[in-house]
């Protein structure tokens, strides 16, 4: 966990970064789950059919800023270079349950992962137990269904969550 509360960058082997004018923004492929808060916040930034997809430097760092809170999954995630600070976690921690078995987390959090603990802001969690992408959901397995097992109580070992209490 870092010391100053930011998200631990994505994994490196997972990761592209896109620099703009004071913000950096970091994408996690395999943490996107589609929810095109992006695409719809800022198109001129997030354009999924142009290469690159992401082009930071076509919006105010405060607005990509903004438009990347929305991202559910914490797939994008931002580093401000021009002396702001970087994302604040929501206090209280908010953790729910949806439909389809997926638990969205927003918070100061501590994911446990393969890859060691990660500080995180944002998080969408595996609810069936059988994501390709521990614990991260990637609906691979019952939660893709909706409504297949989703919520069974399976989880693999060695992963989990702490964050601030619930309110």
């Amino acid at each position: 966990m870092t010391s100053d509360s930011r998200p631990t960058p994505p994994h490196p082997a997972a990761a592209r970064s896109y620099d703009g004018e004071g913000i950096t923004v970091s994408f996690d492929a395999h943490r996107c789950l589609h929810a095109a808060e992006c695409v719809r916040g800022l198109p001129a930034v997030f354009e999924v059919g142009r290469k690159p997809w992401i082009l930071p430097g076509n919006a105010p760092a405060d607005e990509v800023a903004d438009v990347i809170h929305r991202c559910p999954s914490g797939a994008l995630q931002y580093h401000r270079t021009d002396g702001l600070p970087d994302e604040i976690p929501d206090v209280p921690t908010h953790v729910s349950l949806h439909p389809d078995g997926v638990l969205h987390l927003r918070g100061d959090l501590e994911v446990a992962t393969p890859h060691g603990p990660r500080h995180e802001t944002r998080a969408m969690l595996c609810g069936c137990g059988a994501t390709g992408n521990t614990p991260y959901c990637d609906h691979s397995g019952a939660c893709a269904g909706h409504d297949q097992g989703a919520g069974n109580g399976s989880r693999r070992s060695g992963t989990g969550v702490r964050g601030a209490p619930v309110g």
